[in-house]
């Protein structure tokens, strides 16, 4: 089989392809290695570190020196003596595998370890002898399952990192017998159930980082008092409870991250000691932090770091700032502080983050905040500002977010002209005027949404004034020949539009805002399901919309959006439940997901994870618009989109015909740039517009695994999945939505996907989903629009008790994959091209996770196979 995989890869004409695949498979091949190995005497440290690279996978560039004493060896320490190997160092080497016994773990005297950043994916059962180790560092490979009770053994160790890896399980109890340990990082893995009490003896401890598991449960009383000589603690991303006195005599630690937890309390107890950094973010916390300022136990001038956002925060926002002269970063978005004006921040002159978005500020932006004159992000959105945007003359300024509030007046020139060298602004939803000539149609679309353009006429008003009197009655007449023109083409526009909406939305809606006394419960049926809103009152029960934060709209606008979430607006019935379509006011086209199979979250939870998902924006992802939390049923709402889905226009629609929209009278055409409008004929009968697709979705994939903190798992990619918006842009929808159901029905969700369920998803020790399972779902994809058939339901007579996947693997594998290509596309583009993407389709569906590439270097390779369509 590796023969077969290595010929097939060594025909691929794109060197990124072959160098992945030599990646992947030549580890797993002592023979096409060629290591130079002077013969080690047995039993010896050299014998046993040498064996250990060569069974590894070290590749034979590596510049090791294999002729000398092991102690000169690259990354290996020895005793004064030159007799025993006291520190290993093979970190970034590409190691790959279990660890074979009899290795490294006779390194009987060894005290340093360093495997970090690998591919290791199991460690040897001798390494628990290794008594006399002090530093271990295996962060950044792929080790699984849980880790060993044998780790107690590891009497002397200081510093224990086993970040970024996928163990799983208990942290284990025998950490009790750790004394010595002052570094604990077990960030980055699936570590579950609560904070082992043992490990209130190891009070050495000076640095704690158990970030990003799957931990919960509380602290273990006694926790603040047994550490006093703890500095940083990070608990964040789990969904651990406690109170803010927990951490009352942490009288050493200089940073607290304990984010994206269920702490609760006064925010006021958790300011004392030698805090520089302080993240509460996304928890309970309570409390008017003005109050703070009276705590004369803390030292404000210490304060680097504070981030408060996502809490239940109430009153001024007064806090002790004038003290804060080393404050470089400030988060106190989307809490319930009182209506106040924009806080006196012009003192801290070191700031370079403020983020003051959703926190009830009225009033003007003050222009001394341009003496912050090393701020580099600035969001006030989803605020009660007013007039106008002062001319910000930040020179390190990258991010700008001024949207949702009623700022009015034209934007500073000089502001306008810093815009292109920044990395993120958004002037969405105000009253504001510019000259937009200088931006795209689709960039005045997404961040100036809202404003107005006052090109060509107004964009000198000055030079008109200053014309000569005489000319005034050519000026009147001019002005009233051009408003006159406008008015005749508005009208011709409306018309159109008009006529075309109401041949696209026809459905009839009752008006349930009129009825005002309208109650619940409400039932409503679909071909497969029955669910119910347990609401007394329709116009009780509020809708979030993101954008617009001050609409007024409740649960009453859904049931007139939807006609009652009738039959006629039911677009389809997914995983998660029905799909209708509907106008919310304000002209909205939504559609709206109702999640019937009961969540395990309560509605803060669920709540705090729609609001979370809600601000994850990316070109390629559909955006999630808002939701509503209506007795027991989430409701999540996304924006519409009109050109369906994948599934629908690959598989389920004759060709040429769609179900959404009718673009008989349209056409497209492709050009040198990409797509445009030729036909709906033609929709998908091109390879580009395929390849466009097909990039579009890696693309949204590698956002999600590699762009979002913590990474997000979309365990549901499929055909449907993939939509097209109205410039035929691919977005993939329902990320993140298996996380609103809570762990129970996580892996039911993940496995209920015919025809996309990963090989290593029928072993009994698989229980999560991983980012390697998308990948394999991904590749199914891309066997689809390759060939342009289902990945189940079609035969293969050539190819006895086969499926879909094999089927294409196999071909792949004897370099026929020209055989398996859909015939609509095979004239539309270079066969080798299509090849080469169903060999990328071939590694990401590896039988082994490990083998499949990351999203990121699939939207390499797929770059590379069609480098002048710029997308």
């Amino acid at each position: 089989v590796l023969f077969w995989d290595f010929l097939v890869i060594t025909r691929a004409s794109t060197k990124s392809a072959q160098q992945l695949f030599l990646l992947e498979v030549l580890p797993f091949s002592g023979a096409l290695l060629n290591l130079h190995l002077t013969c080690q005497l047995p039993n010896t440290d050299e014998f046993y570190v040498s064996n250990f690279l060569k069974k590894m996978g070290l590749n034979s560039s590596m510049s090791y020196n294999f002729s000398g004493s092991v102690c000169s060896w690259k990354g290996m320490h020895c005793d004064t003596k030159k007799e025993n190997l006291i520190g290993l160092k093979a970190s970034s080497l590409g190691l790959s595998g279990i660890i074979p016994d009899t290795t490294i773990g006779k390194l009987a005297k060894l005290q340093s370890l360093d495997l970090s950043n690998n591919k290791i994916t199991a460690l040897p059962s001798d390494i628990w002898s290794l008594g006399s180790l002090k530093w271990l560092n295996l962060s950044s490979n792929q080790i699984s399952g849980s880790l060993p009770n044998n780790v107690g053994n590891f009497g002397l160790l200081e510093v224990i990192d086993l970040s970024g890896n996928n163990f799983s399980g208990e942290i284990p109890a025998t950490v009790t017998s750790l004394l010595s340990l002052q570094v604990l990082n077990l960030a980055g893995n699936g570590f579950e159930w609560s904070i082992p009490r043992g490990i209130l003896n190891c009070k050495a401890l000076v640095s704690v980082d158990l970030s990003s598991n799957r931990l919960n449960g509380s602290l273990p009383d006694g926790f603040g008092a047994a550490f006093p000589k703890l500095k940083t603690l990070n608990l964040a991303r789990n969904e651990i409870h406690g109170l803010d006195t927990d951490f009352a005599e942490l009288m050493s630690l200089t940073s607290l991250n304990i984010s994206r937890n269920l702490f609760k309390g006064s925010v006021m107890g958790v300011f004392q000691g030698q805090l520089k950094v302080i993240d509460l973010s996304m928890n309970q916390f309570q409390g008017h932090i003005s109050n703070v300022q009276f705590n004369s136990t803390y030292k404000w001038s210490h304060l680097v770091y504070l981030d408060l956002s996502e809490n239940q925060l109430s009153g001024e926002i007064s806090l002790n700032l004038s003290q804060a002269q080393n404050l470089r970063h400030l988060n106190l978005a989307y809490n319930r502080f009182a209506i106040q004006k924009f806080p006196r921040i012009e003192m801290l002159l070191g700031l370079e983050y403020l983020n003051l978005s959703k926190t009830n500020l009225i009033g003007h932006i003050p222009g001394e905040i341009s003496q912050l004159s090393i701020l580099h992000t600035l969001d006030v959105s989803s605020n009660r500002l007013s007039g106008q945007i002062p001319s910000l003359a930040n020179k390190s300024l990258k991010v700008l977010d001024v949207s949702h509030n009623n700022l009015s007046g034209e934007i500073p020139v000089s502001l306008l002209e810093k815009l292109p060298l920044m990395e993120r602004y958004n002037f969405s939803c105000n009253n504001l005027t510019l000259c937009a000539l200088g931006f795209s149609p689709e960039t005045f679309k997404t961040a100036f949404y809202g404003s107005s353009d006052s090109c060509p006429i107004a964009a000198n008003p000055v030079l008109i004034e200053r014309r000569g009197s005489g000319h005034k009655g050519l000026k009147l007449a001019l002005a009233l020949t051009l408003s006159t023109v406008c008015l005749l083409a508005g009208l011709l526009i409306l018309a159109f539009g008009c006529r075309r909406k109401s041949r696209k939305w026809v459905v009839k809606q009752p008006s349930y805002k009129e009825e005002q006394h309208i109650s619940g419960p409400f039932s409503f049926q679909t071909d497969s399901t029955t669910w119910v809103a347990d609401v007394k009152q329709a116009t009780s029960v509020p809708v979030v919309i993101f954008e617009k934060p001050l609409l007024n709209i409740t649960f009453a606008d859904l049931l007139s959006a939807t006609s009652n979430f009738d039959r006629g607006t039911l677009l389809a019935e997914g995983k998660f439940g029905p799909v209708y379509r509907g106008f919310l006011p304000g002209g909205i086209h939504v559609a709206v997901k109702v999640l019937v199979h009961g969540s395990t979250l309560t509605d803060q939870e669920a709540a705090r994870e729609l609001e979370y998902l809600g601000r994850i924006k990316h070109p390629n992802l559909v955006p999630l618009t808002g939701y509503c939390l209506a007795g027991d049923q989430r409701i999540a709402i996304y924006d519409y989109m009109e050109n369906g889905n994948l599934q629908n226009l690959l598989h389920d629609l004759p060709l040429g015909v769609q179900a959404t929209e009718d673009w008989s009278n349209d056409t497209w055409v492709e050009d040198n740039n990409g797509i445009q409008n030729v036909g709906s004929e033609g929709l998908l009968t091109t390879w580009a517009f395929r390849h466009k697709i097909a990039l579009g979705t890696a693309r949204a994939l590698a956002f999600l695994h590699h762009g979002c903190s913590p990474p997000i798992i979309h365990r549901d990619v499929k055909a449907s999945s993939v939509y097209l918006d109205l410039n035929l842009e691919p977005r993939l929808s329902d990320f993140g939505l298996a996380k609103i159901f809570g762990t129970d029905l996580e892996d039911e969700i993940a496995r209920s996907s015919p025809g996309y369920v990963p090989p290593e998803f029928s072993q009994p020790e698989c229980h999560a989903s991983t980012p390697k399972s998308d990948i394999y779902c991904f590749g199914v994809v891309l066997f689809e629009l390759i060939t342009g058939r289902k990945p189940i339901g079609d035969d293969y007579p050539e190819e006895q008790e086969t499926n879909f996947v094999s089927w294409v693997r196999g071909l792949v594998r004897k370099n026929q994959g020209s055989k398996a290509i859909d015939p609509k596309i095979r004239d539309t583009g270079p066969d080798y091209q299509m090849e080469e993407a169903l060999k990328i389709g071939y590694l990401c569906t590896a039988d082994i996770p490990s083998k499949r590439p990351s999203m990121q270097q699939i939207v390499g390779l797929l770059k590379d196979i069609e480098p002048r369509t710029s997308l």
